[in-house]
């Protein structure tokens, strides 16, 4: 495998929550690949279709270790087991119409679980870098044409968001208070920052209200797609991008641990912000069949409609950049779904991680 990051992970003991989930299961993957120690704590997959299923990716890593971020002993325990150097944070209830029906659980995980998360670390000699995955929606969204920057305040309108801005107020308190960078070598050894990427899309997701496994679902059986909310603007990435950006970033923190420690936005380039009808209709373009239908409802739940990153800020301080357009995120992630039923879905995830790097 193409190593963009010269060798960095190899031998790591990297910890990462949420290793079972979309993200956290391509994140696994690229990482054992370039040889870091993993030990994954999550809860069950999904599905048995999800990529961390189908992968096997549970099997390679170092240790693959069920567990509710909510449990903040059990949390110390295993940080203090196996004395992980890096923590890539991705455990969380990452959907918004799913928290309309559980919001004390969203909160309870997604702020809660954060805390834990930061206190393990605390309690853990061994880190030095700790990474925290948060959302683009942690922003309080006024539906703005410019893209927000990390600089702008945190909010949310529904229970899934706002938890994600009161989990920064989190991060941003205890980077204050345990993890300031002008204390480190003196009181704390860790640099701890917060990453919001824009909505991910990739072979392997099959969670609800998610409209590529909406898409796929439906040309899987009637071939009739049904869009919620047609004319929402979103920031659409495949998700190695984002990914590529978190393992910089840490890699510059572990380098530099006083210089990256704060929040960064990783969302894909403008000409790739579209609309939910745009990216139902590159995917239908890509299987060559299938057809879409508006049933949007005046009265459903609210969503935001227009939602957009500033990117400036990782392009000119780390130095990274979207790889993919529009098109070719499409492509890359209709190619996972043609694909999984008949080949190797490991081999095929690596395929898609040296593709996207070369």
């Amino acid at each position: 495998m193409i190593d963009l990051f010269n060798n960095f992970y190899k031998g790591k003991r990297v910890l990462v929550t949420g290793h079972t989930g979309f993200k956290g299961s391509w994140l696994s993957i690229w990482l054992h690949e370039l040889g870091a120690e993993v030990v994954g704590v999550g809860l069950d997959p999904y599905s048995e279709k999800d990529n961390f299923v189908l992968s096997g990716i549970g099997k390679k890593i170092k240790v693959d270790i069920r567990a509710d971020i909510r449990g903040g002993e059990k949390m110390k325990q295993i940080f203090a087991e196996y004395q992980p150097e890096i923590v890539f944070h991705l455990a969380a209830q990452p959907l918004v119409r799913l928290s309309y029906d559980i919001p004390v659980e969203t909160y309870e995980v997604n702020v809660m679980g954060t805390i834990h998360v930061m206190e393990a670390i605390r309690s853990t000699p061994s880190v030095k870098v700790g990474v925290m995955i948060t959302t683009d929606k942690c922003y309080d969204n006024c539906e703005q044409l410019k893209g927000y920057v990390e600089t702008d305040p945190f909010g949310g309108y529904d229970p899934y968001s706002s938890s994600k801005g009161a989990a920064e107020v989190a991060i941003q308190s205890w980077r204050r208070s345990f993890f300031n960078p002008s204390d480190y070598g003196k009181k704390h050894h860790v640099s701890l920052a917060s990453v919001r990427a824009g909505n991910v899309i990739g072979g392997g997701d099959w969670a609800k209200d998610r409209i590529i496994p909406d898409c796929i679902r439906a040309l899987e059986t009637t071939g009739i797609i049904e869009i919620r909310s047609p004319k929402a603007v979103r920031p659409w990435e495949h998700v190695l991008e984002p990914l590529s950006g978190y393992m910089l970033l840490a890699q510059k923190m572990w380098e530099k641990p006083t210089e990256f420690c704060e929040g960064w936005n990783f969302g894909p380039e403008q000409e790739s912000v579209l609309t939910v009808w745009e990216v139902a209709s590159s995917i239908i373009d890509n299987f060559g069949f299938g057809e879409l239908k508006d049933v949007s409802n005046p009265n459903a739940l609210h969503e935001a409609k227009l939602l957009m990153l500033n990117i400036n800020k990782a392009k000119t301080r780390l130095g990274w950049y979207p790889r993919l357009n529009a098109k070719q995120t499409a492509k890359l992630t209709s190619d996972w779904y043609k694909r999984y039923k008949t080949e190797n879905v490991y081999d095929l995830c690596v395929e898609e991680i040296n593709n996207f790097v070369g």
